[in-house]
């Protein structure tokens, strides 16, 4: 331990002994590195923070999903960093005076994207920072400019956010449309050619569908034709039994009456009941009562008492029976007539289809391709309804809200270099330089400080050694010295500290 403790006292003393060549080292070493240091170009940076949200109510009512909100917050990063934005911001903030031409503007761009950083702090929150370090510019002037490019930004990404989502829509919109007038165009000859078809083929038959199925359809209401049919000449068949067994009229026994002209008037107020009822002078009762008028007309007259004739009326359920013939021969009339027109349409489509067996599979074909361009032509008409009704929600509703938590920052104090601590390393690194050169130097020498390092290093024992003696001259001079060296170093510390006092002299002046 007192080896180590004798080294380290020789090494202090042999650096002393060159005190001055450490001074003007470090000197040298201080004033490079201060200038190294001042020529450094402070950087400013302006910080800002957004917050970027996406709508979780309507949206998703109208098929924006959670991808695509996702997608529009990651779209962030990529805006604001873009080369075309990256351009808007060197045309719209001072460093448009440093540009004279496109490809200055392009180089700009590509150096100020070193300059910027977007980074995620929490979910949907993200810190933007815009630094400006140009050497050109006075301090005040790049913290001025690091604000103007992070305002720029923010600005840019608003207006572009909600422009491009406009473009985006009408560009989306333009080409549904273009696609729908040509699926409509094709829907319409679709739809013209299936009209020929029918005109020429299907009108044989009503209803809707193939041929094959009309036939099926036809057949199937001539089965029911049929049954109905079948039950209306069943009823036709009943009510005729009926009528044949039923009188058409009633007759009511003669009293005696006086004489016949009052029994003429009976019949005679019989014919005009039955003419006020509708009967023809055909019909059976109107027969009988004209002739029982006229057998009485020729009676013997006078005025004695006779019997008279019995009154003949219509019968009641005659009648009726009569009204459900004529009703009951109507229906099955129009039955069989509708089955007729019926069987000569089937057969007619039967004829057509023997003399083109390609009729079937014409129209297979035209049904397959009309119905193929209507799904698509529907498909996209709700495709543009729905872009058009998303494209409403992101523009009016903000889909993705975008708001400034902290607006850009006015920067006080450079955010690079860390000059007061860069100017206290180099004043170290200049004492240390100082020392170490003059250690070196007393290690390259071969004097010897101790008699114990003199006997190592020659084998032999020392007898004694003598002390340096000073006459009072000679400590008079090294006092001097002593003052001048100690005067060197504390104009070192003083320029030290007159470069720190400059610095904070200059950040209050940006301030």
């Amino acid at each position: 331990m007192n080896g180590l403790y004798d080294e380290l006292l020789v090494a202090l003393h042999g650096v002393w002994k060159r005190r001055w060549l450490a001074l003007g080292v470090g000197w040298g070493v201080a004033l490079l590195g201060w200038l190294v240091v001042g020529l450094i170009p402070n950087k400013y940076e302006s910080e800002a923070r957004v917050f970027v949200a996406s709508q979780t109510m309507l949206p998703d009512s109208v098929g924006i999903t959670s991808a695509d909100r996702q997608r529009g917050i990651d779209a962030v990063r990529q805006t604001l960093t873009s080369t075309v934005n990256l351009e808007k911001v060197v045309r719209g903030t001072d460093l448009s005076l440093q540009v004279a031409s496109p490809r200055d503007v392009t180089d700009r761009a590509a150096g100020l994207a070193k300059d910027i950083k977007v980074v995620a702090q929490q979910d949907n929150l993200f810190q933007i920072t815009a630094a400006s370090g140009d050497g050109s510019l006075s301090d005040a002037q790049n913290a001025k400019l690091s604000r103007q490019i992070a305002q720029k930004l923010i600005d840019l990404f608003v207006d572009g956010n909600l422009a491009g989502t406009r473009v985006e829509n009408g560009q989306t919109l333009k080409f549904l449309d273009a696609q729908l007038n040509a699926r409509a165009k094709q829907l319409a000859d679709a739809e013209a050619a299936r009209a020929r078809f029918a005109q020429k083929y299907m009108a044989l038959l009503p209803g809707t569908g193939t041929i094959a199925d009309r036939v099926d359809a036809a057949r199937t209401e001539m089965a029911r034709i049929d049954s109905d049919l079948a039950a209306a000449q069943s009823a036709l068949a009943a009510v005729n039994g009926q009528l044949a067994a039923t009188p058409a009229a009633t007759r009511t026994p003669g009293a005696m009456i006086s004489g016949a002209p009052s029994a003429a008037a009976g019949i005679q107020a019989q014919i005009a009941e039955g003419q006020a009822r509708g009967w023809t002078d055909q019909h059976p009762d109107m027969i009988a009562l004209r002739s029982q008028l006229a057998r009485m007309g020729g009676g013997g007259g006078g005025g004695g008492a006779r019997m008279s004739a019995g009154i003949v009326t219509p019968n009641p359920m005659y009648v009726s029976l009569r009204s459900m013939q004529a009703e009951k021969q109507a229906v099955a009339g129009a039955l069989a007539g509708r089955k007729a027109q019926i069987q000569g349409q089937i057969n007619g489509v039967l004829a057509a289809q023997a003399a083109d067996p390609a009729v079937a599979e014409e129209q297979t074909r035209l049904d397959r391709d009309y119905t193929v361009l209507k799904d698509q032509y529907d498909k996209l008409l709700a495709d543009r309804e729905q872009i058009k009704l998303r494209g409403q929600v992101q523009t009016q509703t903000d889909a993705v809200k975008f708001s400034v938590i902290d607006p850009p920052s006015a920067p006080r104090s450079p955010a690079s270099p860390n000059r007061p601590l860069l100017l206290t390393l180099v004043l170290f690194a200049a004492v240390a330089a100082g020392a170490g050169v003059a250690f070196a130097m007393g290690q390259l020498q071969t004097s010897y400080p101790t008699a114990a390092r003199l006997a190592r290093a020659s084998g032999l024992p020392v007898i004694g050694s003598v002390s340096e003696v000073l006459t009072g001259d000679q400590r008079e001079e090294r006092a001097k010295k002593l003052k001048l060296f100690a005067g060197g170093g504390a104009a070192l510390a003083s320029v030290y500290a007159l470069l720190l006092v400059v610095e904070f002299v200059q950040r209050s002046m940006v301030a």
